[in-house]
């Protein structure tokens, strides 16, 4: 009993907390439908085009016919550099950043509702196949197109549903 008591006074005080689902209303909800309503500008580079098809399955544009009411225009950095010299002064790892600056444009009336920046890296070890080192360089610029747009989208949620409110 004096457990269902703390249960039910725990319910009604988490209620009153004032957190909302992000993604109230599914596919019909504010945040989804503004997402939905941004276009992703082209990318330079094979990085941009890993990042610009990330983007877009994320925002829920894959065959989607909604008119673009946003513009998201996004630059890329991605460096690759070697660190950890050997002992035959060859590089044993390397390190890929990939840094985004994007900004989240109002094409309506050209206003940026949002100017940000997102990056992540990740190590790679440099072995005898090459072909193995391009293979985990290649890998290692997928994994982070997904993890810095997975960033970039859930920063442009928020955004919105400010906008919304």
């Amino acid at each position: 009993m004096i457990r269902f008591a703390l249960l039910l006074l725990l319910a009604t005080a988490l209620s009153g907390c004032g957190l909302q689902p992000m993604y109230a209303g599914g596919s019909n909800g504010a945040v989804a439908r503004g997402l939905a309503a941004v276009e992703v500008a082209p990318i330079k580079g094979r990085a941009g085009w890993l990042m610009r098809n990330e983007l877009r399955d994320r925002l829920g544009q894959s065959g989607a016919d909604v008119s673009p009411r946003y513009r998201l225009d996004v630059v890329l950095d991605d460096k690759l550099e070697g660190l950890g010299l050997l002992t035959d002064d060859t590089i044993g790892r390397e390190r890929r950043t990939l840094r985004a600056r994007y900004q989240l444009v109002d094409t309506a009336s050209d206003e940026v509702l949002l100017d940000a920046t997102a990056g992540s890296d990740a190590g790679i070890d440099v072995v005898s196949s090459e072909y193995a080192t391009i293979a985990a360089e290649q890998t290692a610029l997928e994994n982070l197109a997904r993890e810095v747009a997975d960033r970039i989208v859930t920063r442009l949620s928020l955004t919105l549903r400010k906008q919304d409110s």
